[in-house]
């Protein structure tokens, strides 16, 4: 791999902005996404939101300048131990950039930044068929003691 640089997203930055949009569809595309790209309504819209949102954080993986790979995270709280956790909601690698250690690095990144917030863990779902769950379980990640099911019931539109 070229140089690679992680940082912290700033979502006042265009650039900044359009790597999120771009690998977010990208990977809502997937099939391991939703396997459709976003919704125009939700393109117009998410940097907007993620704005009003204070409890977000982006890493974004950037080679030799171009956008590669990102990490969409959210802050929670664990009431068990009365402190923030970090979620990894999407974690994300530009196919050409796949096996190249890219994902790795974005975990390291987001571990880093959620000991510097003094977080007690850091979490994220994967899909029993994401064949990145292999790459969070060589990464430390397991389904925990006892096992537990991410569940999810949509409402609205």
């Amino acid at each position: 791999m070229r140089k690679l640089e992680i940082i912290r997203a700033d979502l006042t930055k265009k650039k900044h902005q359009q790597a999120i949009l771009d690998i977010t569809d990208m990977y809502a595309r997937d099939p391991m996404g939703m396997n459709r790209p976003l919704s125009d309504d939700t393109k117009r819209r998410l940097i907007d939101e993620l704005e009003k949102f204070p409890c977000n954080m982006h890493l974004i993986a950037f080679v030799d300048d171009n956008a590669a790979g990102i990490a969409n995270c959210v802050f929670g709280f664990s009431t068990f131990y009365a402190s923030k956790v970090l979620n990894i909601h999407d974690l994300v690698v530009e196919p050409a950039y796949r096996g190249n250690g890219l994902g790795e690095a974005l975990l390291a990144a987001a571990e880093k930044e959620a000991r510097k917030e003094k977080c007690c863990k850091v979490t994220l779902e994967v899909r029993e068929d994401n064949r990145a769950k292999n790459l969070y379980e060589r990464f430390g990640f397991s389904s925990g003691d006892p096992r537990m099911f991410f569940m999810e019931k949509m409402i609205g539109e």
